[in-house]
């Protein structure tokens, strides 16, 4: 038989007429194939049936197995976000762009919100290592290492933010629904814990400064109150500077009233004797006035450290005066400064409270957890109708693989090797004859004896 060139066939075949002939054969042929395949989904419909009820029994019985989980959410309100008007002003910009380039834009700028902050200190160690502890989740979860719970913890755990709205959800899932809303309502009750209790704020540590200096100065404020009042009811000094001016009044009034008196009795010397009535009262008063005068002016004083209580007057004389201003306005100048001093601290005190309250993020619960009434996991109709559509997909498969090998003839090169491969594996299996490997006989005998044991029951 004369054969044609591969060139001269490609050309008959390249020709219009012949083109269309050889293409309408394969489209018919691939009609044929899939009409075969048909009609043998057909012929094996009771086999695809059974399969696909097995499937949906395995299926079932898998989905009822399946532990039931519930969910339980807390909504949180965003938080205040209480900064300066540039970064106020750079917020509300990047705020204004639409979509994802509104976070990107955000992330840029470094502008990273308190939602942020509630986020991180939600999947931190600290707040996860208390919840372990208060539910005893190490025993729940069925394991006793801590990297173990807090990994089970995290993947049971959902934390959202809307970039929107500022919103904040966590979603807690267990398997009991009363312990997933105590969980969901811890986490909101462990952020304000930490919120409050590791605020870094500058008013905080502002606060927490003015606290130690005022105790301080209440201190040195204490002290030099004391100091002065043990100086002032020592020497009698009240006020110096009022003293001083009341006591040189007084010595001017005395000493004008000593020389009315001394002219006054030079002009009754002239009249009468001294032994007159009249002059000798007089006398009596010029003595009582002098005495004054030597009394307000300290010419009678024991030495020059005694002091107002040692000579007997409620009040020091007009010579010491200027010895006890010095130290007087030194206590005074330091008791004032003491007083001013603690004044303004108070009021930065006051001051710095009242920020650090605005600056804590509060945590303002929208949505308070609450216990679920129906479960979340697992969706058993959907795993049944899953179960039975994949059994029905192998079976298919199965039943067409099984006659596209049955159709190969056994001269096939692949289908030889194939044949080879399963019958090495086989060979290998326990169930098989021992050939000489002492694993394969040792797995044998532990087939047979399993095997016999189980025919004995």
């Amino acid at each position: 038989m004369k054969t044609i060139p591969e060139h001269d066939l490609r050309e008959i075949i390249d020709r219009p007429d012949i083109g269309e002939v050889v293409r309408a054969n394969d489209d018919s042929a691939v009609r044929e194939r899939a009409v075969d395949r048909l009609r043998l989904l057909w012929e094996e419909r009771r086999f695809l049936f059974r399969i696909s009820v097995y499937g949906l029994a395995l299926f079932t019985l898998i989905a009822f197995l399946i532990p039931k989980r519930y969910e339980s959410s807390a909504v949180l309100m965003p938080p205040d976000d209480q900064s300066n008007s540039g970064m106020m002003l750079a917020a509300t910009l990047a705020s204004k762009v639409t979509g994802s380039l509104g976070g990107i834009a955000g992330d840029m700028l470094g502008l990273k919100s308190s939602g942020d902050l509630f986020i991180g200190i939600l999947r931190s160690r600290t707040v996860q290592d208390d919840l372990i502890n208060k539910f005893d989740l190490r025993k729940e979860y069925g394991t006793s290492q801590w990297d173990r719970t807090r990994k089970i913890l995290a993947a049971r755990t959902m934390i959202s933010e809307d970039r929107k709205s500022g919103i904040i959800t966590i979603t807690v899932t267990d398997n009991d629904p009363r312990r997933t809303a105590a969980v969901a309502a811890e986490y909101v009750a462990e952020l304000n814990t930490v919120v409050s209790k590791l605020s870094t704020s500058s008013a905080h540590r502002e606060r927490v400064f003015l606290e130690e200096r005022l105790t301080q100065v209440k201190q040195d404020l204490e002290s030099a109150e004391k100091d002065f009042s043990q100086f002032a009811s020592k020497n009698g000094a009240i006020d110096i500077k009022e003293q001083g001016r009341a006591m040189v009044e007084s010595a001017a009034v005395l000493e004008g009233q000593l020389i009315a008196a001394q002219s006054e009795l030079q002009g009754l010397k002239q009249i009468y004797s001294e032994n007159n009535v009249r002059v000798r009262s007089l006398r009596a008063r010029i003595s009582e006035l002098q005495s004054q005068l030597q009394r307000l002016g300290g010419k009678q004083e024991v030495g020059a450290g005694a002091t107002a209580s040692d000579s007997g007057d409620l009040y020091p004389s007009i010579r010491k005066l200027p010895l006890l201003g010095v130290p007087y306005a030194d206590l005074y100048r330091r008791t004032r400064v003491q007083e001013a001093v603690f004044e303004t601290l108070t009021q930065e005190y006051e001051l710095a409270k009242v920020s650090g309250a605005k600056e804590i993020p509060t945590v303002r619960v929208l949505d308070p957890p609450d216990v679920p009434e129906r479960k979340s996991f697992p969706p058993r109709l959907v795993i049944m109708l899953f179960g039975a559509f994949f059994s029905g997909c192998a079976a298919v498969g199965w039943t067409l693989a099984k006659a596209h090998w049955n159709d190969t003839p056994s001269h096939n090169p692949q289908k030889q090797l194939a044949l080879d491969v399963f019958g090495r594996v086989n060979s290998s299996m326990p169930w098989a004859t021992p050939n000489g490997s002492r694993l394969q006989a040792a797995s044998h005998k532990a087939w047979t004896a399993m095997v016999a044991r189980g025919g004995k029951k």
